[in-house]
């Protein structure tokens, strides 16, 4: 094989779109109300069906469920709600069976309270795994070691009446943070990982990716010059500090590279998700030169503010930015607002829907979709009395918690919950969900699923839309215009008009620009005039 396509062969994951399934609310097999792996599997003809490349599962893995899987009690076992063993490996013959890649969470920088390590480090200060933790002593005054704060609310720190001492936690309470200055820890979760990989997962997303080191000197946080309301809401106090001690430390790069040696023997991936105060440069850290993760993601999409100058603004400076890494832009995610009400609003319409999820293809980097989007779900209002999230708790009624984007999926429109389970759902299935549920989009041509499936297996036609280059036209806001150039190759021009209203405008780019009219957009081109209708796009082909 020649070098040029050996570097291509290893590096499948830049042409691919990825898919997340929340496993709790994607298919529940045995009526308990719950998602489940046999569930999924169940599902896998219908994901296959997208056109999508990999299969993003959040956590399945033993645990309390405080915080639904991501308060990890075993990282080798699969928890009774979700199946066993036997069903994880079952899933991952029958996903490679239809061409699908298999990637899962990995939560590395804290766990469960009641996971074994904890147990045994909480229980003194002289343990084997006394030190596997992030123990502090308080100060004089009994007070917590300095200002940390955690992301859900309140202290980083909780005292602990056994060992006398504090204990970090960057997110619940009930999810101790680990100490990975301690090589031993490290060790264990890339046995961990290694675990996995055996059994014949293709690639990791690694959860909170830069919260796996600290401060050992503990130096308190200062003021945020700039308040950060890209990944907390702007009434979470987390957002009023710079968090230059508690996380994203030099020495995490070090980590990633051994991670990165690991996922080689494999042919592995790893996704890692940057939650900081300035994510786009930590992006391209963790990316840069080849040894550390393929990819990563941040919030920077995944905020309230929609605009064309806002969306060209993450991209060119992530480009910008990085060294030879890639990105993975995604507009919505178990953590965010559904994009449809966060961006839509109440008048979201399914050509909305169409037009996110062609812009979303014509971003340079890997398009990572969340459950629902191909039917354009929105956010679901859920009743004080059906909140699960111990996050929408808190900041109740400010801040509602994250399980309206976390409603159950709706397949089958004439069963009890949308044909999600037999029993009573987790959450309950808004009625207006089941108005857009499979079976009633499945056969209907100009359906947002059906555009989805087909703008999805149109891209794998145009290497410049994985491959290519991405500079942005200064067009009149809402439209974003986009060129991608790859030698070789015919530019591509693509137009989205992200308003309400139909909108032209000039762009001598497309003076003699062929339409590609088989992407399934609407908007037309006379000359250099590109006529965009409300929330209409436009792709085109042009010789330069």
């Amino acid at each position: 094989m020649n070098k040029s396509l050996e570097v291509q062969a290893n590096d499948w994951w830049r042409d691919a779109v990825i898919y997340q399934v929340y496993p709790r609310s994607f298919s529940d097999s045995n009526g308990d109300g719950i998602g489940d792996l046999p569930g999924i599997t169940a599902k896998l003809d219908y994901i296959a069906s997208l056109g999508v490349d990999i299969v993003w599962i959040s956590p399945f893995f033993t645990s309390p469920m405080k915080d639904f899987g991501y308060d990890v009690a075993d990282y080798c076992d699969v928890d009774p709600i979700f199946g066993t063993l036997a069903d994880f490996d079952d899933l991952l013959k029958r996903a490679h069976d239809l061409g699908l890649k298999i990637m899962i969470d990995q939560v590395l920088s804290h766990c469960a309270e009641v996971h074994p390590w904890f147990v045994e480090s909480r229980k003194s200060r002289d343990n084997p795994k006394a030190d596997w933790y992030v123990w502090a002593n308080p100060k004089d005054d009994g007070s917590p070691p300095n200002n940390w704060l955690s992301v859900f609310g309140g202290s980083a720190w909780q005292w602990d009446a056994r060992r006398r001492q504090y204990y970090m936690h960057n997110f619940l309470v009930s999810q101790p943070d680990l100490n990975f200055h301690h090589p031993e820890v490290q060790q264990a979760h890339l046995d961990n990982m290694r675990f996995w990989l055996q059994r014949g997962v293709d690639g990791f997303r690694l959860d909170a990716c830069n919260f796996h080191f600290h401060d050992q000197a503990l130096t308190d946080n200062p003021p945020s010059q700039v308040r950060d309301n890209k990944t907390v809401q702007d009434n979470n106090p987390y957002g009023m500090q710079a968090h230059i001690h508690d996380k994203t430390q030099p020495e995490n790069l070090v980590f990633l590279e051994k991670i990165r040696k690991l996922l080689n023997e494999f042919g592995a991936i790893a996704i890692g998700e940057v939650g900081a105060d300035d994510s786009l440069a930590v992006m391209a850290d963790y990316t840069a030169d080849g040894n550390k993760l393929q990819m990563a993601y941040s919030f920077n999409l995944l905020t309230a503010t929609y605009s064309a100058a806002y969306i060209r603004q993450q991209v060119e400076e992530y480009e910008a930015r990085v060294k030879g890494g890639w990105v993975s832009w995604s507009v919505g995610n178990h953590d965010s607002v559904r994009v449809m009400t966060r961006w839509g609003g109440a008048g979201a319409t399914p050509a909305f829907a169409k037009m996110l999820l062609a812009m979303q293809v014509a971003l340079k980097g890997t398009p990572c979709l969340y459950q629902g989007d191909e039917l354009a779900l929105t956010e679901a209002d859920i009743a004080y009395e059906d909140i699960q999230d111990p996050y929408g708790i808190t900041f109740w009624p400010e801040f509602k918690g994250r399980d309206g984007c976390r409603t159950p999926m709706p397949w089958q429109a004439d069963q009890p919950n949308a044909g999600f389970s037999t029993g009573k759902a987790w959450l309950p299935v808004p009625v207006e969900h089941v108005e857009n549920a499979v079976s009633v989009q499945d056969h209907e041509p100009n359906s947002v699923l059906n555009f989805a499936r087909h703008i999805l297996k149109w891209r794998k036609k145009y290497p410049q839309l994985s491959r290519g280059e991405i500079t942005f036209f200064d067009a009149p806001e809402p439209v974003l215009a986009i060129r991608r150039d790859l030698v070789g190759s015919k530019s591509l021009l693509a137009a989205f008009n992200l308003g309400n209203q139909p909108v032209s405008f000039n762009w001598p780019d497309a003076q003699g620009a062929t339409k590609l009219s088989e992407a399934g957009l609407v908007g037309q081109v006379h000359g250099e005039t590109v006529e965009l209708p409300a929330y209409g796009g436009w792709f085109a082909e042009v010789t330069r």
